[in-house]
């Protein structure tokens, strides 16, 4: 199994290339059907690390240019995009906040299961690291550290989590 590393220039380009404009909510706990209503429920016993809260936390994290930001929040699939495949493959999606940002979502297919239903009008529940750019951000690490030296993030659609 390939090691998790932070995402590179590939994935920064494809957030430019998909028009990423805004970053994500954050949210303490979620409220989608077949979620937990908060993270330490839903992975009992897990690692977990100190996660930003709120839209002011995240327009902050933006406007400082925010690296390494755990988040946690959901959204509706606006745009399925190709897979990254240059390095750890990628499958890449934008999501669209209740309040009307955008996101780029980078889930390692090297690492956990790919959504295979996803479909645009989807919700997606997510918990990962934020990382700024021009076009928004974008949230990876939405799997498992294999290594264990890292928080881990999940993806959750319909019921199923992918972590």
């Amino acid at each position: 199994m390939k090691r998790a590393h932070p995402l590179g220039a590939p994935v920064v380009a494809a957030a430019r290339a998909a028009g990423v404009v805004a970053a994500a909510v954050v949210l303490a706990g979620l409220t989608a059907p077949g979620c937990a209503s908060s993270a330490d429920e839903a992975h009992p016993g897990a690692v977990t690390s100190s996660v930003a809260g709120g839209d002011a936390a995240l327009a902050r994290a933006f406007d400082d240019r925010a690296h390494d930001l755990p988040v946690e929040g959901r959204g509706t699939v606006t745009r399925l995009l190709a897979d990254d495949t240059e390095g750890d493959r990628h499958q890449r999606f934008i999501v669209r906040l209740a309040s009307g940002q955008t996101l780029l979502i980078a889930h390692n297919i090297d690492v956990a299961r790919r959504i295979e239903a996803l479909r645009e009008g989807d919700v997606v529940a997510f918990r990962g690291v934020y990382e700024w750019n021009a076009e928004g951000g974008l949230v990876h690490w939405t799997h498992h550290d294999p290594d264990g030296s890292h928080a881990g993030g999940w993806l959750r659609h319909e019921g199923r989590t992918y972590e």
